[in-house]
């Protein structure tokens, strides 16, 4: 990739990921009706649109470009890191389980990979873009994109409040020097 192409980067990830929204969309059209979900998978609480996720995929997706932008701006080896492809690729084979566990009625599964996500989240920086985004995509065909990122949202917030956490204690454990 080129200088020219890496500052660039927001906008193909953030047309790639428009594009993965509007094959969604359209496969649901055609398949009858666009679906809403409600919040909570209950009929009281509000329902969301899965035409939010033309909002949400691309802001996403230039979020995690403008990453691969500074990174290849700051780096000696531009390009996408392969710490964040690493993210990305686990974070959406994560995320398709958990939607393929919810449509297969295999409760167990996800609600054992449900709850492995928090334990994730204090080992794994989960905040960073590449790990949001690659949920996201990876249960959008199940839950579209608003409930995922909901989620993602708090476990983010999880796994930031554990890395302070942890830093906080091993600053108190470690004695300066």
């Amino acid at each position: 990739m080129t200088t020219q192409a890496h500052s660039r980067a927001p906008a193909y990830l953030a047309c790639a990921a428009l594009a993965f929204g509007v094959v969604h969309l359209g496969y649901e059209h055609l398949n009858g009706v666009v679906q809403s979900h409600h919040l909570l998978n209950r009929s009281d609480l509000p329902a969301v649109s899965n035409w939010l996720g033309l909002l949400i995929l691309p802001l996403l997706g230039w979020v995690l470009g403008s990453r691969v932008r500074n990174h290849s701006m700051s780096s000696v080896r531009p390009g996408f890191p392969a710490g964040m492809w690493v993210g990305l690729v686990g974070s959406f084979l994560y995320g398709a389980a958990l939607a393929v566990s919810f449509e297969l009625g295999a409760s167990a599964v996800s609600s054992g990979l449900f709850l492995g996500l928090f334990v994730l989240a204090a080992a794994l920086p989960i905040y960073r873009a590449e790990y949001i985004l690659g949920f996201v995509v990876g249960m959008t065909f199940t839950f579209g994109a608003v409930i995922p990122l909901l989620v993602a949202c708090v476990l983010a917030l999880v796994s930031l409040l554990a890395r302070y956490a942890f830093r906080a204690a091993a600053a108190i454990v470690r004695p300066r020097t």
